[in-house]
């Protein structure tokens, strides 16, 4: 019996030693084959001063010759030169600029790079990207291979490919902090380092089950792993714990104007957008469609919503207007609630119990945090001073009440104190983006990391009954974790990462 198990276990052993050889010559096999050459344009479309076009792969040295001239030798790595570019065919000068070359695999892709540094003019790039096109074996890029070839031959990992993307589309100064942090390996590094605090755990588990019974495993092994797998599983959870700052910050904040009808929502949209976006007049119930708009405020991302005036109504278009903006305050990050001020009571007593019923009237239960809300009292140019001043004495001393922003939309008085409150609810739900550890920024990440702080329950569950399967759940943490910078099982995610790259990037 003890002879049968032993074959089946060399045979087992064997069988994964030849899956693994036939793995390996495999990827040999790949990584000996040519790659194609490629060229694109790499700056943005459109008329600009100065274009660059750049070629990748094996034949980057002879296209770079044909293109320039260069009878012998290539010019020195990374040095600009000036240079007539030329047609292979006809020899026609289509542009006179710099060229560069880089030398894989010292370079962006880790193969031959030429770069070309024309004129922006469109006749002068598309007489180039012709020139390249009818050389032999060069092909224009698909959209993001420049970058994919970057991640193959090993100069990015994934997180910092989606650093990148993310800097190539940030709008706001938070959105490019952040998209630069990781593009620099600040959230790979994170990730890498739990990946190696794994396979340590998991390499000691392992010995464990296979030579224990030998004495050849030093006492205190399994003790180690006991310690560190509870302490990396609570870093992940603080971790996946961020109320989704940095996607929230990556994405844009989802802030929405709600209020009462003739509440002066349109108007405060207006001044947030800079331009008449919306239409104002005093007819209540104007607004009967989301207007939205997107917005940089304060260097943080925002899409702004416009909403319906909330109040009961037989009008069937205006009522799924309503229907439509209590939605939105459900989906919404920030909701700006606007209250008209002539509709406060007269005994500034009995403003903060007026407040807290409209609140209720406005937001969902689950939105009643107050990071959640920035209460606005519009129309203060139609109260007398000492009526604002005693009814901000009342506020002040209300414990449950968030501060108030009191404001004129006519006048703009006040505009600048609410724009500086709006300013720090922003950056208290995207977080600064360079302060402590790196934020969480993709989807993805989250559904990985859930899944390896999963995976680790299961090395509690069995820990004292079957240590194969405690060792397979942190061999599926570490699995989790590698899909995230592609260090594991990455083909299946590479098409949805690098679809959005533009072309030449």
């Amino acid at each position: 019996m003890m002879f049968a198990c032993c074959r089946r276990n060399t045979f087992l052993i064997n069988h994964k030693r030849l899956r693994l050889a036939f793995r390996c010559a495999s990827s040999a096999s790949s990584a000996a084959e040519p790659a194609d050459t490629i060229f694109a344009l790499s700056s943005g479309q459109g008329r600009c001063g100065v274009a660059v076009v750049r070629v990748t792969g094996p034949a980057a040295a002879g296209a770079l010759r044909s293109v320039v001239g260069f009878s012998c030798g290539l010019p020195a790595p990374r040095t600009a030169l000036l240079r007539s570019i030329v047609h292979p065919q006809s020899k026609e000068v289509l542009d006179r600029g710099l060229v560069l070359w880089f030398p894989g695999p010292h370079s962006f892709t880790g193969e031959d790079i030429a770069e070309f540094h024309i004129h922006g003019g469109p006749a002068v790039i598309s007489g180039v990207l012709q020139a390249l096109g009818s050389l032999p074996g060069l092909r224009p890029a698909e959209a993001g291979e420049f970058t994919r070839r970057a991640f193959h031959a090993g100069k990015l990992d994934l997180t910092e490919v989606e650093g990148l993307g993310d800097l190539i589309h940030a709008e706001t100064e938070a959105q490019r902090r952040q998209a630069l942090r990781q593009m620099a390996g600040d959230l790979g590094r994170l990730y890498n380092g739990w990946s190696e605090q794994l396979k340590r755990c998991l390499a000691h588990v392992e010995a464990f089950i296979d030579f224990s019974e030998g004495d050849l495993i030093e006492d205190g092994v399994l003790n180690q792993v006991d310690i560190a797998v509870p302490q990396l599983q609570m870093e992940i959870e603080k971790h996946l714990c961020d109320e989704r700052r940095g996607e929230r910050l990556r994405s844009g904040v989802q802030v929405v104007i709600a209020g009462s009808t003739n509440a002066g929502k349109s108007s405060l949209f207006n001044i947030l957008c800079q331009r008449p976006a919306a239409i104002v007049s005093p007819i209540a119930g104007t607004t009967r469609d989301v207007v939205e708009t997107s917005l940089d405020i304060g260097g943080f991302p925002v899409l702004l919503s416009d909403t319906a005036g909330l109040r009961d109504t037989g009008d069937c278009v205006e009522r799924e207007g309503v229907r439509r903006a209590r939605q939105m305050v459900g989906l919404a990050d920030l909701t700006l609630v606007l209250v008209d001020s002539m509709q406060l009571p007269q005994e500034p007593q009995m403003v903060s119990g007026f407040l807290s019923e409209y609140l209720k009237n406005v937001l969902p239960s689950a939105k009643d945090h107050e990071q959640r809300y920035v209460l606005i009292l519009n129309k203060s140019d139609l109260l007398p001073k000492e009526h604002i001043s005693m009814i901000q004495n009342v506020l002040t001393q209300t414990s449950d009440m968030a501060p108030v922003s009191i404001l004129s939309c006519r006048s703009r008085e006040g505009l600048d104190d609410f724009l500086t409150l709006l300013q720090d609810r922003l950056k208290t739900l995207c977080g600064d983006p360079l302060a402590g550890s790196p934020s969480l920024t993709q989807t993805r990440h989250r559904a990985h990391l859930q899944k390896c702080a999963g995976a680790l329950n299961q090395y509690y569950e069995y820990r004292d009954t079957d240590l194969a399967l405690a060792a397979e759940g942190l061999r599926l943490g570490l699995s989790s974790l590698g899909r995230i910078t592609g260090k594991v099982g990455a083909e299946d995610i590479l098409d949805v990462i690098f679809r959005d790259f533009c072309i030449g990037k």
